[in-house]
């Protein structure tokens, strides 16, 4: 049984997380977060690694003691050392940092101060009015745990999209390897490209002899068969997906499709718009009284119901019908139009690589620019750059542009937007730049109507390019801030200012619904990865499905222009 990337570094990621409930070295506990950033971006599996001869140790935060115990943990499917921390601290602490407001330190000291071991005791001393009471807690704080406690109950969180690829995508490839299958599709919210995905869909067409669903049923990575029949089986993987194949005929394999993709409301509106016609449209084809007229493909559904193809990532019943009847669906942006990235991180502060091996990454993906936007000064755990420190790395960037061809490193920060709305540094520093990505990485807490003023004052500094993360989400992890986000977009329209669609799979932020909005509104937006090492810079295409939800073009995209364009339009 192969231990994947995404299991080791969850298994890093409980480990700092139980060692800093427990107080241990912040040092190390840091350690183990960066090794499990450092896998969880790895493009190899580490068991490929490992079985090819690589040595683990060469990896960036990877030394020796951490390569042994990734290759016990590959090798064994445990780490020895997780077990004996989760023997001293219990293990459902661990589960409670997924409640908003209670990082490790928090649920360490409601550990030590209140003796909760549980989410029962932590219920019990909420009742009671004791957490209010504690050093950094109050009756705000406490109202939240509250509600992130039931929210925990209710059962698993939906997996991130980019969760639920590293699972799909080499599933579809297994199954098109077994005999007698012709093709496969994922379907469902994960073909969408939903930030989140509940459960995956697969449909295949194969001949009756395959032995596709015995084999899917023995898979490895399930841990669980729930049915296993001839045309339809489903399975949890270990990961907790479930996960449902079905094998559908190739004379309607395209209604099947358009089916279990969706959105239900999609295809109640694709459905009555049938009914008009005088048709049914079912998970089987486009039927004429009894006859099937239409369903091989989807683009014949559409066709159908006289509608050209609608891409997968609209289908929310959010104007596409609409749109699609008058003819005027988005050409959406594609990863292709990219031309550059306008946020990611050096080793000079929380990056893992150097300027020069970021530069290279970027322009082996074929870009024109890298715009480096490390930390300010205010994010101190990051080593944030004070004005010395960025002056310096501007020089440096101008020696490393004089040597490179075929790419411009752009001059960048990313500067925190303080809480009274001033940039964390002065203008004469930031004038020596090309661009400033502005952030928000503390006092989440503040009203709305504070927390939109504080950003709506950053922009009334001429050196404001983009703001980043705009909501400060983390997906799964962390609520967005309160802020008039309608009134923001519009402020940034108005005064030509951009807004980020972070492309990190635990962001996605700015989400669709507001991508749809800064469309309407005329703002336009920068798709950036926020990178923190070099095969980070893949990710620009979780940012692009986001930015494809949202209907937005190229046109729409800052960053799918030139360098000479981009630098017009940023001034």
């Amino acid at each position: 049984m192969s231990v994947h990337n995404r299991e080791i570094a969850a298994c890093l990621d409980r480990l700092a997380t139980l060692l800093e409930i427990e107080g241990a070295n912040p040092f190390r506990v840091r350690a183990y977060r960066n090794a499990a950033r450092v896998i969880e971006g790895q493009g190899a599996q580490m068991s490929a690694l490992l079985a090819e001869g690589h040595d683990l140790a060469e990896l960036p935060g990877i030394g020796k003691d951490l390569a042994g115990k990734i290759a016990t943990l590959v090798d064994t499917g445990e780490l020895p050392m997780l077990n004996e921390v989760e023997a001293r601290v219990p293990a459902a602490l661990a589960e409670m940092t997924e409640i908003e407001g209670l990082g490790p330190k928090r649920v360490g000291q409601l550990y030590r101060e209140l003796g909760v071991r549980s989410l029962d005791d932590l219920s019990r001393v909420l009742e009671s009015g004791r957490v209010r009471e504690l050093e950094g807690f109050g009756e705000k704080l406490e109202k939240t745990i509250g509600a992130g406690i039931e929210a925990l109950k209710n059962g698993q969180p939906r997996m991130r999209w980019a969760d639920a690829e590293a699972i799909a995508e080499p599933l579809a490839e297994w199954l098109r390897g077994i005999d007698g299958v012709k093709k496969v599709w994922l379907a469902g919210s994960y073909r969408r490209g939903k930030e989140t995905v509940g459960d995956l869909d697969i449909l295949v067409t194969c001949r009756r002899d395959s032995p596709v669903m015995d084999r899917f049923v023995a898979h490895e990575d399930v841990s669980r068969v729930v049915s296993h029949g001839g045309t339809r089986s489903t399975v949890h993987l270990r990961s907790g997906l479930q996960v449902d194949l079905r094998v559908v005929p190739a004379v309607g394999a395209g209604a099947a499709l358009h089916y279990f993709t969706g959105s239900k409301a999609h295809n109640i509106a694709v459905r009555r718009r049938g009914v008009e016609r005088g048709l049914k449209i079912n998970e089987y084809g486009v039927y004429r009284d009894e006859k099937r007229i239409a369903g091989r493909t989807e683009d014949e559904v559409f066709e159908a119901v006289g509608l050209p193809f609608v891409a997968p990532e609209l289908r929310e019943d959010r104007g596409e019908i609409e749109a699609a009847e008058a003819r005027r669906l988005p050409d959406l942006v594609s990863l292709a139009d990219i031309r550059g990235d306008l946020h990611c991180h050096t080793d000079a502060t929380d990056g893992q690589h150097d300027l020069e091996t970021m530069a290279r990454a970027a322009q082996a993906r074929g870009y024109e620019y890298l715009a480096i936007t490390d930390h300010s000064k205010a994010v101190r755990v990051a080593n944030g750059l004070d004005a010395d420190r960025l002056l310096a790395q501007v020089d440096e960037i101008d020696r490393l542009n004089e040597a490179l061809e075929g790419i411009t490193i752009l001059k960048g920060i990313e500067v925190d937007i303080l809480a009274d709305g001033r940039l964390d540094l002065p203008d004469d520093v930031l004038d020596r730049l090309d661009l400033a990505v502005c952030s928000i990485h503390s006092r989440f807490n503040l009203s709305e109507k504070q927390q939109t003023e504080r950003v709506l004052r950053a922009m009334e500094n001429p050196h404001f390019t983009i703001l980043g993360h705009p909501t400060g989400r983390l997906i799964n992890q962390r609520r967005p801030y309160a802020i008039d986000l309608g009134q923001v977009i519009r402020a940034a329209a108005e005064r030509g200012c951009f807004l980020e669609v972070n492309a990190q799979p635990s962001r996605l932020d700015l989400d669709d619904a507001a991508c749809m909005l800064a469309r309407e509104q005329g703002a336009r937006i920068a798709v950036s990865t926020d990178a923190h090492a070099d095969v980070q810079l893949d990710a620009m295409r979780f940012g692009i499905t986001q930015a494809r939800r949202g209907w937005l073009t190229a046109d729409d995209v800052i960053n799918t222009r030139g360098l000479a364009a981009l630098r017009k339009l940023i001034g």
